[in-house]
């Protein structure tokens, strides 16, 4: 049975970071190894992102079971555009612990971190998040207790964070690469036609 990824989108998310995992599975899919399914969910029946890009998500939040999944992936978004009303809301923090407890997979990009380290899960753990606007992303995160790394992307354990839009390919790889392996990882690059190192 083929792995699954589910896709949080949170009111307000960044498009990019969001869709660099529905194309680097759905790529898994198409010629990979070994493929890694991806279903999208949200709270909303309907999302507008950060630029107005508006999205239907799959499965309905209620619906969702987490043992029929093996990592949640979380792209960041703005805050003008709504993104914390829902990366925020409790049903979600709930959802992140649940993940966790399980020792699933959980990553995220930019300040898809933030809910994480709200939800409790990164306590005295290395993350990292968004480190412009003085800062103040960081010192947010550094507030739940996090110890917060000046470092692209930071792998704590089952969690994966970044610190902005250009980390979400290297994110959506690392966690193919933690489900799968880098053999795998490396035909999808080939097929995506990336120069392989």
């Amino acid at each position: 049975m083929s792995k699954k990824v589910l896709l949080f989108l949170a009111q307000g998310f960044e498009a990019y970071e969001a869709s660099v995992f529905t194309d680097v599975f759905g790529w898994s899919r198409e010629s990979g190894i070994e493929s890694v399914d991806l279903i999208t969910t949200g709270l909303r029946s309907t999302i507008k992102c950060y630029w107005n890009l508006i999205v239907q998500p799959e499965l309905p939040f209620d619906q969702i079971n987490i043992d029929d999944f093996d990592a949640l992936a979380i792209p960041g978004g703005a805050g003008e555009a709504g993104f914390y009303e829902d990366a925020y809301d409790e049903r979600f923090l709930s959802l992140i612990r649940k993940f966790n407890d399980k020792g699933k997979l959980i990553a995220s990009v930019c300040v898809g971190a933030l809910p994480i380290g709200k939800a409790g899960v990164l306590t005295n753990r290395k993350a990292t998040t968004w480190d412009l606007n003085d800062g103040a992303r960081r010192r947010q995160l550094a507030d739940f207790g996090v110890t917060v790394l000046d470092q692209r992307l930071v792998v704590d354990s089952n969690i994966i964070t970044s610190t902005g839009p250009a980390t979400s390919l290297d994110v959506a790889f690392q966690l193919l690469e933690m489900l799968t392996d880098m053999q795998n990882v490396n035909e999808i690059k080939r097929n995506m036609r990336f120069s392989l190192e």
